[in-house]
Formats: C-alpha cells, structure tokens, sequence
C-alpha cells in the first residue's frame, strides 16, 4: 500500500503565486492545500491535521509570514517552514532564519526550485529554532535587490546565527563593516558590543597595545592600564578590517586568542579570557600572501571558517540607482533640505559608469551633488562635473582607460604577446613610483605595493636585464 501524500500548505495573499505554487506541487505529488492570511491557515490548524511543511509569504493583510512563523513554531516546533518574499533584505531573511524557518525562498523563484526544496524540507523533517529577539540594524544599512545581493542577505541571515569567524572578501569601498555589522545586529550577541578596528590605519608599534590592551609601565608612555579591543567586545563580535595588512608577529598573538580565547595584557601577567567572535575583511588575497610568506597560513584557516565575498558595484549595477536614492535621502536629512533626484539621462549615466571606488564612491558622489548641484534634479552636466572632480577612483578609472587605447592600437598595429609587455611596463612604472616615494627603501616600498622585498629586488632585476 502506498504511502499517504504529504501535506504542504500555503500562505500568500497574492493569488497567482498560490495556484502557480501550488499546480506544481500538486503534480509532484503532495497534497496541497492554500490560505490567502495567516489567520485562515491558523484557524484551519484547528480543526484539520497540520501540514507536514508549509510555504508563507511575508508581508501579508493582518499578521505577517514572521508572525505566523512564530505562532507556527510555538505551536507545532517540528514543522518546517519556507519563508517566501520579494523583499529579500537583512531584516527579512535574517528574522526568518532566526525564527526557525527552513528556508528562504526570493520572488520571483523557478518553480523547479520550489519543488525541490519542498522535497529536501521535508527529507531533512524539521527546522532548527533560534534565539533571541530581532534587533534593528543600523539605517547605515546594505541596500541590494540583484542575485548576487540576494545570495549575500541569505548568507548573512544563516551566519549570523553561527558562532563562526567569517572571512569577508572584496574590494575597497563595497561596504565590508556594513556586512560585519550585520551579522552582529542579527546575531545573540546584538546587545553586547561590536567593535571595529582598521589594523592598516594603526602604526604597527600600536597595533599589539590597540589589539591587547597594555599595563601601566609597559612602555615609555603607558601612564595607566589601556583596555584593548578583545576586552572591549567581550561577549560581541569583533571585526578587524584589512587583516592582511597585519605585522606577522602579531598574526602569532591572534592565533593564540582564536585558538584558545586567551591572551595577556603587553607588560601583563593576569591571563585574560574573553568570548569575542571574529569577522575579518580584506581587499587582498590571502593565498597569494600566504605564498608570499607575509601571512600565516594557520590563521587563514582560522579566519576562513566562512567566506563571503562582497561584489563589487559594476557587477550589481542595478542596485545603482535605488543606493544612489538612498545617498540622497540621508544628505538631505543632514542638510535639512528637499530630496534630490536625477533625470532619466543621468540615471543612464550612473548605470553605464564603471565605479572603480565601488558603493563609496557613488555615496561620495551623492553627498557631493546634494550640497553643490544647483536644482533639485540632478541632470548630466552636474553628474558629469561632479565625476570630474572626484578623487582616487576616477584618476583609476583613467589609467585603465589609457591601458584599453594602447592594447587596441597595439592590436590594430599586428604586435603580439602585448600581455608579457604590458605586464613589464606596469610592474617597472609601480616600482619606480614606490621607490621614488620612498626614497629608494626597497623595503618600504615593498609594503606599500603589498609585495615581498624579494619579489622587489626579482622584479627590478628582470627589469634591468631587458633595458
């Protein structure tokens, strides 16, 4: 005798979304039934037999699909719940994810995928349950509707819950603390601290004190006990941004403290214990470093329990235009003036742009048009004088714009093997700007490009042999 069908139930006001839904889980075989609101799938709990897995939306009339999750797991905690939403931001994917739902489905999804995880939730029979309450996160918060940006929000929604140290990756100016602090604010430890530390912005002699703390008479200077940062987010999260900027000596200390959650004040001997959880980020490539011989490849592992990588801004342009609104909404809060909007043809301009400085240069930009574009709409010319007097990113986006011209006129020209040419002119032009800035000290220049010495003194060498 064949099994029963499983039961599958649900829950969206819209619909489409529940035939469509439910048509394909039907000729995969489950019993499915559909309810327009939370409290029709409540009252039908009971007076029939609870499903085996049940999809909701989540912005429904009356309770959402986070209310009814939590009814849902108050009253049956085995039942696996799909939490289902067009709106895939932190709060929402997070707040599911702690509430004990299985998954977190974005709309639109394949229909195909639906049935699937229907099939694996209700394999794996139950989900796990969280703790704790939602927390707000900061208004300085990820903004992102693309895949690549829901994929991340899932992520962060999962992690958050995990007593993991997370390695993010991505270029400068993606926004890697804004990810750091949303796994904090979405975590158990969000009403403990979150303490933020640049260890390239500290002068490497401080970098032991900042990171440890120091007793009084330590060093010349230390006039009273100096609290560092692993005591201060004692019970929070830690995140330490450009790690592979850190001095190998202190890679060792950090080690020990991932390993055994201990350490000593410099010039102490109280052996001090904290729980701090670790989120790490760099621009670098870690490996690469490790090769190198400037990085431990120990406390890569350590670091690297989970990774997420943080696209940068040109392969989510169309999050563009929905970050530049938000840029101007909180400048013209700060200047107490009307929001600013652009016309169509300068929301095709930021669209086409390339945004070598990533989200922060497009927040840069907007506070620059906010203050000093004439009108209320923002045309091509204000966006096209506010490009040309931006800082760093537009002169990058120069250089690789040079680079283009040469390789096609080279390539119009019959030459070939233009990769190896172009590779020795870039590394000599690098290194005679780094030597010429530092007076000549192969050393210094060497950290400054993020290269070993060796390599330096291999590379000028190769150089001078072929002139």
């Amino acid at each position: 005798m064949s099994a029963e069908p499983a039961r599958v139930w649900i829950v969206d006001d819209d619909r489409s979304v529940r035939f469509v839904l439910a048509a394909a889980l039907g000729e995969a075989g489950y019993e499915v039934s559909g309810f327009d609101s939370a409290q029709g799938a409540l009252e039908a709990l009971q007076r029939r037999p609870a499903p085996q897995l049940l999809f909701t939306d989540v912005r429904m009339p009356g309770d959402d699909g986070l209310v009814l999750l939590d009814k849902l797991k108050a009253a049956q905690p085995q039942l696996p719940v799909i939490v289902m939403s067009a709106y895939t931001d932190i709060a929402s994917t997070a707040g599911a994810f702690r509430g004990g739902a299985h998954e977190f489905l974005s709309k639109p999804f394949d229909l195909d995928d639906a049935v699937a995880l229907a099939a694996r939730a209700l394999r794996d029979s139950a989900g796990a349950s969280g703790d704790g309450e939602p927390v707000a996160a900061d208004e300085d918060t990820l903004i992102g509707d693309t895949p690549a940006m829901r994929d991340l929000f899932r992520a962060i929604g999962r992690l958050a819950q995990a007593p993991l140290n997370v390695l993010i990756t991505g270029e400068t100016g993606t926004g890697k603390e804004l990810v750091a602090r949303a796994l904090h604010h979405e975590s158990p430890r969000a009403r403990r601290p979150f303490i933020a530390m640049n260890t390239a912005a500290v002068p490497s002699e401080l970098l032991e004190s900042e990171l440890f703390g120091h007793e009084a008479g330590a060093f010349t200077g230390a006039g009273k006990r100096h609290v560092g940062r692993f005591e201060q987010a004692d019970g929070g999260t830690l995140f330490l941004d450009e790690i592979g900027d850190m001095p190998l000596p202190l890679q060792t200390r950090l080690l020990r403290v991932l390993a055994e959650g201990e350490f000593f004040r410099v010039g102490g001997r109280e052996l001090i214990r904290v729980d701090v959880r670790v989120v790490a980020a760099t621009h670098q490539q870690l490996e690469a470093l490790v090769a190198d011989g400037r990085f431990r490849a120990d406390l890569l592992h350590r670091l690297d329990v989970v990774r997420l990588r943080l696209p940068p801004l040109r392969e989510r342009r169309a999050d563009v235009p929905r970050l530049a609104e938000a840029f101007l909404r909180a400048a013209a809060a700060k200047f107490q003036a009307p929001v600013k909007q652009f016309d169509r043809a300068a929301r095709e301009r930021l669209l086409a742009y390339g945004w070598p400085g990533n989200v922060r240069e497009l927040e840069n930009l907007c506070w620059r048009l906010a203050a000093l574009a004439p009108g209320d709409t923002i045309d091509v010319a204000d966006l096209e004088s506010a490009l040309s007097t931006a800082p760093s990113p537009a002169a990058e986006a120069s250089w690789e714009d040079a680079l283009g011209r040469w390789a096609r006129e080279r390539l119009a020209a019959g030459d070939s093997d233009l990769h190896a040419h172009a590779r020795e002119r870039f590394d000599r032009v690098l290194l005679e700007a780094a030597l010429a800035h530092t007076g000549g000290r192969r050393a210094e220049a060497a950290a400054r490009l993020g290269l070993g010495r060796n390599t330096v003194t291999r590379k000028l060498a190769v150089g001078r042999k072929r002139h």
